[in-house]
């Protein structure tokens, strides 16, 4: 199966996710996202296939959001888009890609959805 994680090694929901992955008998593709950022349609096209907004998939504790005044109501899916893939330390992690299926894993269990 081709799986590819979204990781942030630092982060121990991605370490879990990454981790489940490799119990279920896998070795996925690991991008380290924060280095290497999804292009704009790519992160479009998961958040599409997770059924998630992108107000869902901005990591909304990290203070870069607050800061950037993303967490008001009113932001657009455009802006929160632009600012997640200009500071990609916003995107939520880690996100899976599988033939299955596309999952935020919060929490890191939920990958074995699309395993």
């Amino acid at each position: 199966m081709d799986i590819t994680i979204y990781h942030n090694p630092r982060c121990g929901t991605s370490r879990n996710t990454l981790a489940a992955i490799r119990d279920a008998g896998h070795e996925p593709r690991i991008v380290e996202y924060l280095a290497t950022p999804p292009a704009r349609a790519e992160l479009q096209a998961m958040l599409a296939a997770a059924g998630l907004s992108p107000r869902q998939a901005l990591r909304s504790k990290e203070s870069l959001a607050a800061e950037l005044g993303l967490d008001a109501p009113g932001v657009s899916d455009e802006a929160l888009l632009d600012a997640m893939l200009a500071h990609p330390v916003l995107i939520e992690r880690p996100f899976v890609v599988t033939s299955k299926g596309v999952r935020l894993c919060r929490p890191f269990d939920k990958v074995r959805e699309i395993l």
